[in-house]
């Protein structure tokens, strides 16, 4: 049987060969990849390399993951590309990797934009005997290094909201949030949104852009509800708060960091609880990953960790319009 060769090439695919970026451009690329393996090397962090596809995919109610099947011996498997090489690295530490850092393609179901790509690069790394502020100031060592900058400021995420909304967002009610979009014209409203929802939406659409326009600036000590993998304490009597952090610069967020959780029980709540968050907003489900469990409870070491968006950064280091201008290709879909 002959088959019509023309009918299976969709006409939307694109016929330019060519690549997004100018040699310029991807000579500097190269450069700064180089730049960011010289910072860990003369600091002893090794680099690793782990894989990039999981049975496990993550439970975030707020990333999905892409999946594919693997194929043999009459039955298949179904995969899942990874969001973060996180869980991986956090079962080298387990097994006494020490200081570790990498630098590799992730993927995430979450569409295209000027900031956004379903596969990037990110940069993770973690360092034992680190706390969360401690790699506040490594990671403010490497945005100085790679981006020219000053030396960031710190604000709490309390801080943050009372200067941009006049709202405590640990007593603020859900009622209050709702107004106070509505009265800043924000209508991205979504049912089952919760507190959190709330919080998050009036970070990203007002307090966000008007950070780090000078200079990059922290936000730290979120609430304990947006802890994710992050320990938690309690800071005041009103406060019980995640220690973790985020990275502004020019209204960009760049990174995101934890002092990392490492009892493996209170992991597997958690867990739970964003299985359940999915449930409720009719989100598919999939089982967790028992062998990041297991590396817990084996002994993580006291450790903070950190991911950081390399298209993002580079993108600001060359006064891109966009992520994609700084790429060899863009992946482009139907």
């Amino acid at each position: 049987m002959s088959v019509n060769l023309s009918t299976l090439i969709p006409e939307s695919i694109e016929a330019d060969w060519m690549p997004s970026a100018s040699q310029e451009i991807l000579e500097k690329r190269a450069y700064f990849l180089r730049a960011i393996r010289e910072f860990f090397h003369v600091r002893n962090v090794m680099e690793v390399d782990t894989p990039n596809l999981t049975l496990a995919p993550v439970t975030d109610p707020h990333i999905e993951s892409l999946q594919t099947e693997i194929n043999g011996a009459g039955n298949s498997d179904t995969l899942y590309l990874t969001t973060s090489p996180e869980f991986y690295m956090k079962r080298l530490l387990a097994a006494g990797s020490g200081s570790i850092y990498q630098m590799g393609k992730v993927f995430r179901n979450d569409g295209q934009g000027k900031l956004h790509s379903p596969e990037f690069t990110m940069l993770e790394w973690y360092r034992p005997d680190f706390d969360h502020h401690a790699l506040m100031h490594e990671v403010d060592e490497l945005i100085q290094y790679l981006l020219k900058t000053e030396k960031a400021d710190r604000i709490t995420y309390r801080d943050a909201f009372e200067q941009y909304t006049g709202l405590n967002p640990f007593n603020v009610t859900t009622v209050q949030l709702q107004n106070c979009a509505k009265a800043n014209s924000i209508n991205l409203i979504s049912q089952n949104m919760e507190k959190d929802d709330w919080l998050a939406l009036l970070l990203t659409h007002l307090i966000e852009p008007q950070l780090g326009n000078i200079k990059p600036i922290f936000i730290y000590d979120f609430p304990a509800s947006q802890a994710a993998l992050a320990r938690v304490r309690i800071k005041d009597s009103d406060e019980v708060v995640a220690e973790r952090f985020e990275l502004y610069y020019r209204g960009i967020e760049l990174v995101n960091g934890y002092h990392e959780l490492s009892d493996s029980q209170e992991q597997r709540k958690r867990f739970e609880h964003d299985l359940q968050a999915r449930i409720n907003t009719g989100k598919p489900v999939f089982a967790y990953d028992e062998a990041v469990l297991n590396a817990l409870s084996a002994g993580l070491p006291d450790c903070a960790g950190v991911a950081a968006g390399v298209d993002r950064l580079f993108m600001l280091a060359e006064k891109l319009d966009n992520i994609h201008s700084g790429l060899s290709f863009t992946v482009k879909s139907r």
